[in-house]
């Protein structure tokens, strides 16, 4: 079973779309560190035992030799771009999944240095084939890292759904990750998060 972990909130203005975030709810993410290599950081907000992460450009690292991820590079406004759910033994539930009839992609070894200085790993499902806009999550296994949620500062994730213009052609892929995600139809495919803090709800598309 698959359970979630986060959600990817991409953008093209990390300090702009923080403000945002920070002003509509009444609590600030806080900076989660570099990813060296893709040229992105993030802010983190916990959402309870999951959380929100912003990403966005890291203007002090060289430009990276491949396409920053999630798209970054192409928008000109914030997207919630995909989610992530949290699993164990990730290399057991990829092999599951495949023999269930999808492949979420392939393992990687990924890391980033938080502003302590320290040095976070996890192993995570990599694929530059995303069939389904960012609304299949992205496997996470952590490890023997501590979750990113402990300690932050915390919203609530009041509801997480799919649009779809054909809902059904998202049944397999959720169902061979084990991955409960509401999914109703719509003109137009994305993800809709609603999140709750102190000052107001937030709404993110």
């Amino acid at each position: 079973m698959s359970g979630f972990d986060h959600l990817v909130l991409a953008t093209p203005d990390l300090a702009a779309t923080v403000g945002v975030v920070t002003r509509a709810l009444g609590v600030a993410p806080v900076a989660g560190g570099r990813h060296m290599g893709y040229g992105t950081r993030n802010f983190l907000l916990g959402l309870g035992d999951g959380y929100l992460e912003i990403i966005g450009p890291d203007l002090g690292q060289p430009v990276p030799r491949l396409p920053r991820p999630f798209g970054i590079n192409g928008l000109a406004a914030p997207r919630l771009a995909t989610w992530a759910a949290r699993v164990t033994d990730i290399a057991t539930v990829v092999a599951d999944a495949r023999a269930a009839g999808y492949d979420p992609g392939d393992v990687a070894d990924m890391s980033r240095a938080t502003p302590e200085g320290q040095t976070l790993r996890w192993r995570l499902t990599w694929s530059r084939k995303d069939l389904h806009g960012g609304l299949i999550p992205f496997l996470i296994d952590w490890g023997e890292t501590a979750h990113p949620s402990s300690g932050l500062p915390q919203a609530t994730l009041r509801s997480l759904e799919a649009v779809h213009p054909d809902p059904a052609v998202l049944s397999l892929p959720l169902q061979a990750l084990s991955a409960p995600l509401p999914v109703r139809a719509g003109i137009r495919a994305g993800l809709i998060a609603v999140i709750e803090g102190p000052n107001d709800t937030l709404t993110l598309l």
